[in-house]
């Protein structure tokens, strides 16, 4: 991976730049429904409302139809909030099913959607206002923009085309690339001194402070992507870490040195 630029503007894709969420959970649901087999085969109001709400639970696709699972079998959003990783390891052990399993099939079934009705998988991702024009513009300042993200990147250069977005293929680094987002950043800084992150997941970014040799990497929780009320105002008195808004990230003077 060679970027030739003098500075980078790092990005998640999911909360940052696009909200998929009414994606993410049809996905989920067509996963889940392959999975369990429910008796009905359209989901609740009620149980869409609350995937929505517990969206910032999720680190990684396998965990969206299990949270679904969760919430069908009744276990409460506060109680989703406070123990999700010990809930989504049970839900696994319960069933006897593997996580990398389930994300290969949630996986197959966006593909075969995407191949089958690209337009209605389009429709329903919503990119935040003025971040697409944000993308466009910042190589003017001779900043280079970067996605590093958990979605797979072929999903995500489909995405950024329907809005006319070129960003090279290897300025795209997806879940294929099997590196957690520090180890990505520290590639990075081996190629320039100017690094700014923007992350909706608060512990994303705690990691990254967390390695010496990512101290100069300036970090941003957005604070219009998943994430919660508590984890804005940890944010918020975390030395190191800024919480900006999207009006903020989309001015023509972010990213400043």
């Amino acid at each position: 991976m060679t970027v030739d630029t003098s500075s980078i503007l790092a990005l998640d894709f999911d909360g940052v730049v696009c909200d998929g969420l009414k994606e993410y959970f049809e996905t989920a649901w067509r996963t889940y429904y392959q999975i369990w087999s429910p008796s009905s085969d359209t989901p609740s109001a009620e149980i869409a409302a609350s995937f929505y709400r517990l969206r910032p639970v999720i680190e990684t696709g396998w965990e969206m139809p299990i949270l679904i699972k969760a919430l069908v079998e009744g276990i409460s959003e506060q109680e989703i909030l406070q123990r999700w990783g010990e809930i989504s390891q049970l839900c696994l052990q319960k069933d006897k099913l593997i996580a990398a399993d389930i994300a290969l099939k949630l996986d197959q079934i966006r593909d075969e959607w995407i191949s089958t009705d690209l337009e209605s998988w389009l429709n329903l991702h919503r990119f935040y206002p003025g971040v697409v024009e944000k993308m466009q513009n910042v190589g003017d300042r001779n900043i280079h923009i970067m996605i590093i993200t958990t979605k797979e990147g072929r999903f995500v250069r489909q995405l950024l085309q329907q809005q006319g977005v070129e960003i090279p293929e290897h300025c795209i680094i997806g879940k294929e690339s099997k590196r957690p987002k520090h180890q990505i950043l520290t590639e990075l800084m081996t190629q320039t001194k100017v690094i700014w992150f923007v992350e909706d997941r608060l512990k994303t970014l705690q990691v990254v402070q967390q390695q010496p040799i990512l101290a100069a990497v300036k970090l941003y929780l957005a604070d219009w992507g998943y994430n919660v009320a508590s984890e804005r105002e940890q944010a918020r008195q975390t030395s190191g870490i800024e919480l900006i808004s999207l009006s903020d990230f989309t001015q023509n003077n972010f990213p400043t040195c």
